[in-house]
């Protein structure tokens, strides 16, 4: 299983919200490059990063950064999410290196664009479900759709998304911990790799993950934990590799 840290971006920073509210935000470093270059110190397999300002504005705004860290450390697999809504904005990031690109708001509100979008960039696109009680959020999170979370990840699985990214955002920056019943239940709906996200907090919720790894949790996103010294990475991948041997 793979520990994925998270950089997300808003105003060229690199912050974390809490519960997905923009007016709830921390910085976490100036320099969103620097703070890459820190995980992948720390043994980083992957990041996820995420422009928060392109997911309210609908169009990428922290593209430039999100270059810079790909050019630094072009063997590091980057995913990323925010503002994409257009297979323009995905050309563009695969362009310049990103690995996959995570389609969010519009993977709800227009289905048969992530099917367009795996038709034209067959094993690049990911679909980030946000979630709570079930049902899936969309717009930054400031809306609850009537869509059933599981429902739309074998939607997507038939479309041939590369995976899906399941974010309980009743916990998502919380410190709570990592909901893990319903991260398995929607990996049991489906046979693609399905990342958690949202309330990691200590290396508990890791080993709780590698638990059910053969579940189809192939990985989990970690954020404010990682921010804050709650977890290291490099304790958490160490035990991920450990439960996998």
């Amino acid at each position: 299983m793979l520990v994925i840290p998270a950089i997300d971006l808003k105003d060229g920073k690199c912050v974390r919200l809490r519960q997905g509210r923009m007016d709830d935000s921390t910085i976490f470093s100036e320099s969103p490059v620097e703070m890459a270059a820190r995980w992948v110190d720390e043994g980083a397999r992957r990041l996820h990063l995420v422009d928060l300002d392109g997911a309210i504005a609908g169009r990428p705004r922290n593209a430039d950064i999100i270059g810079e860290i790909v050019s630094r450390f072009p063997d590091l697999p980057v995913q990323v999410g925010g503002g994409i809504r257009d297979d323009d904005t995905v050309q563009a990031y695969l362009d310049a290196g990103v690995q996959w690109v995570i389609i969010g708001t519009k993977a709800v509100s227009a289905p048969h664009f992530v099917n367009d979008l795996c038709l034209e960039f067959p094993g690049r696109i990911i679909v980030g479900l946000d979630a709570k009680n079930g049902k899936v959020a969309i717009d930054g999170w400031s809306k609850l759709s009537h869509h059933d979370v599981e429902d739309m990840a074998k939607h997507f699985e038939q479309d041939g998304v590369a995976g899906i990214i399941f974010t309980d955002i009743s916990r998502d920056g919380m410190m709570q911990g990592v909901n893990v019943d319903s991260t398995v239940s929607l990996a049991r709906s489906v046979n693609i790799p399905v990342f958690a996200s949202g309330g990691v907090t200590s290396i508990e919720d890791i080993r709780r993950l590698c638990a059910v790894e053969d579940e189809g949790v192939t990985g989990v996103i970690v954020g404010r934990a990682l921010y804050e010294g709650t977890l290291s990475l490099a304790e958490a991948q160490a035990l991920a590799d450990q439960n996998a041997a």
